[in-house]
């Protein structure tokens, strides 16, 4: 049985929930953290994911990955691209036309697209949620920006598979947090009035606001604003370059000329930013940042708010868009919710407050897991196993897309804005059109000035096949279903050919019939309606990788996991025949002196001695059966004195276990003979009482008779 969970893939950490019959719980990773950084990165043997790649991150900079959910599904010539090379250490390069980074893996260089990437990630989400849970997990809820787009959206249901998931949706973060919201809170929501409650969220790489109607059970996205390219982040690049302004005038250095010493400033610009969210100042020390350099500086809370002064700028506009949008003001809002681990700065929170005219925050969902707590729910609702209140919702359609076809003879038009910008989804369209032969459908983005540089307009293209004309020759009515789907979606669900027939239909009788009064004769009305007759066949080309392609990366991706647990695997030995030679060095002099000859102590020292060396020597860099072989070995001699010792113990446990056996005996028998005396005792007192008494009742019965 399979247990759905849900994935906040946020761009500097990622949250894991999953549903249970008592609830949602967030997943502890290995470290026992909440949060995974969301890192690749890739060694001389194997791949180092999540918080092992935040370890070598610093001594592996060119080999480490971040701003995964950025490159996602983007083009190599993306200008997007131009923003995240500020973040990204890595060299960026094209992969077969998709972006990816060139790396040295194994000892070569070697490329990997951003889905690998990502899928990379994912498989490692996953082993942390089944090795937790100690089950299985196929069934995920992704959750990915509001702005992503069709090609994003299919680039991360893509990286799922490979990584051996299932995604059953791929949903707006801001909509799972206000899935969240709604689900634990559906107490307190009205049944008529909706409740309008405006989510925002000021996470690592954007901000992003939704305002959303909530009813008793229910929600609606009203309407949903971003800036896509300011966050965290960039506040975490500000501290950073003044601080390398104040070292290169007080130092004579330029972190910028080093990458790692940049990173390392980096690192503490955001530990700095956190320490000022709840103190006025902060010190800025590093040791050896370049050089050998020590570095020292500090900062205030004011110093930071004036320095971040043209981000907090960028605030207003989303929240002022996303309530026109919605046709609404702070007024009408009866709930400001606010998520996202930048949203803790002071400065922030004072601006938000600001910008909604006054009106308090609310904090009651979780900053940093309300979404994978969201995502986790929605995924237990399309799980069969696991029981959870209904909650409908719908989410916004921010683009616009229209279908169009080939026209032919006596059409008028040959496309349609079937989903216009504003409307909600999952959502179903059908439309009729004339063919006598197969055509194609196409889909794209109506207004591609609307969509984010380097995003491709084209969505997809379907090829209905099996459409054959009339017997007479002439073009069959072909219905076709046209669907966003949950996951945000454009498809073609189905196509069929049909035909109008002329059909008798009952007009409902209207009227109200008097008691006792018999109900009047049918009518019937003459109606055409729509007869379904033929399944057409549907041939889809997407954005998304085909099967052949999902198929190559899953069985790539199952070779570098077999690879990586043979390191692990591998490092887990060597650590166990080190570990044994200094346990049975200890022991043998120890513990185990009395239950080994000097022979052969002799020999475990010098075996002991041997594998040592090898160990230090040829064997740094051996093998998995290399390293249980020399283990075999010394402990084919210790496990005999081992066993000599563990025999002498069990002997010595099992004698002291019947001397106390023993001496519980012996206890118990004082016992019963003393209970035995006591009760013999007591029958004595007993007896003697008795006779006494029948001895006083003789002297009183004696009667003397004189003459």
């Amino acid at each position: 049985m399979s247990t759905p969970f849900g994935i906040d893939f946020g761009n500097y950490s990622s949250v894991i929930g999953v549903a249970r019959n008592r609830g949602i719980d967030v997943v502890v990773n290995e470290v026992s953290n909440r949060a995974t950084p969301s890192l690749v990165g890739f060694g001389v043997k194997n791949r180092y994911l999540g918080e092992a790649a935040r370890s070598n991150e610093i001594s592996n900079l060119k080999n480490t990955v971040g701003s995964l959910k950025r490159i996602l599904g983007r083009k190599s010539d993306d200008p997007a691209l131009e923003i995240e090379k500020k973040f990204i250490t890595s060299e960026l390069v094209d992969v077969e036309g998709l972006a990816g980074v060139k790396v040295r893996f194994q000892g070569e260089q070697k490329t990997f697209n951003s889905i690998q990437l990502a899928a990379m990630y994912l498989n490692k989400l996953k082993h942390i949620t089944t090795t937790e849970i100690k089950g299985n997990v196929s069934d995920v809820v992704i959750a990915v920006p509001v702005w992503y787009s069709e090609v994003q959206r299919r680039a991360a249901a893509d990286a799922a598979i490979i990584a051996g998931l299932n995604p059953v949706r791929i949903v707006n973060d801001l909509t799972a947090a206000a899935v969240g919201y709604g689900v634990f809170k559906n107490s307190e929501l009205p049944e008529d009035k909706p409740r309008n409650v405006a989510i925002v969220d000021f996470g690592h790489a954007s901000y992003s606001v939704s305002i959303a109607a909530f009813k008793k059970g229910e929600l609606k996205i009203l309407a949903t604003a971003y800036n896509r390219d300011f966050g965290g982040r960039d506040v975490d690049l500000a501290i950073a370059n003044h601080f390398g302004k104040i070292f290169q005038e007080k130092y004579k250095i330029d972190i910028h000329s080093n990458p790692k010493a940049f990173s390392r400033v980096l690192t503490q610009a955001e530990r700095l930013k956190k320490i000022l969210s709840a103190n006025t100042s902060a010190p800025f020390n590093i040791e050896s940042l370049m050089n050998d350099i020590d570095v020292s500086a500090s900062m205030t809370r004011e110093e930071l708010e004036e320095y971040i002064q043209p981000f907090l700028a960028q605030i207003p506009e989303p929240i002022e868009r996303a309530l026109k949008d919605a046709k609404l003001t702070p007024a009408d809002l009866d709930s400001i919710e606010v998520i996202g681990g930048s949203s803790r700065i002071p400065s922030v929170k004072e601006k938000l407050v600001e910008v909604f005219g006054g009106k308090s925050l609310s904090f009651t969902l979780n900053q940093d897991e309300a979404v994978a707590r969201g995502a986790a729910f929605i995924c237990a609702i399309h799980s069969p196993t696991v029981r959870v209140r209904p909650f409908k919702f719908e989410d916004l359609n921010i683009y616009s897309v229209t279908y169009s076809w080939e026209k032919v003879e006596g059409e008028d038009v040959n496309e349609l804005e079937v989903f216009p910008a504003g409307g909600w989804f999952p959502n179903s369209k059908v439309i009729t059109l004339f063919r006598t032969a197969d055509f194609d459908l196409e889909a794209r983005y109506t207004h591609p000035e609307t969509l984010e540089k380097g995003i491709n307009a084209w969505i997809g293209k379907w090829a209905v096949k099996g459409v054959k004309p009339s017997e007479n020759g002439e073009a069959v009515a072909v219905k076709v279903k046209l669907r966003q789907d949950p996951s945000g979606f454009y498809t073609v669900e189905s196509a069929y050919t049909a035909e109008e027939r002329t059909v008798e239909e009952e007009i409902p009788f209207e009227g109200e019939l008097k008691e006792g009064e018999e109900a009047p004769e049918p009518q019937y009305k003459t109606v055409k309606k729509w007869f379904k007759k033929d399944d057409l066949t549907i041939v889809h080309t997407h954005t998304g990788l085909d099967d052949a392609a999902q198929a190559k990366l899953l069985e790539i991706e199952s070779q570098l996991t077999s690879e990586d647990k043979l390191v692990a695997d591998t490092e887990d030995r060597k650590n166990a025949l080190e570990e044994y030679i200094y346990d049975i060095r200890g022991k043998i002099d120890d513990l185990y002196k009395d239950f080994a000859s000097d022979d052969e102590k002799a020999r475990l020292r010098e075996k002991a001695d041997a594998a040592e060396e090898w160990l230090y020597g040829d064997g740094d860099d051996a093998t998995k059966a290399q390293y249980i072989a020399k283990y075999e070995e010394l402990a084919s001699i210790g496990n005999v004195i081992r066993g000599r010792y563990l025999s002498k113990i069990e002997e010595e446990r099992q004698a002291k276990q019947a001397a106390q056996e023993a001496e519980k005996q012996r206890i118990m028998a004082e016992k019963l003979q003393a209970q035995k005396a006591a009760q013999a005792a007591a029958q004595a007192e007993a007896a003697a009482k008795a006779a006494e008494e029948a001895g006083s009742q003789d002297a009183d019965g004696d009667v003397s008779i004189e003459n």
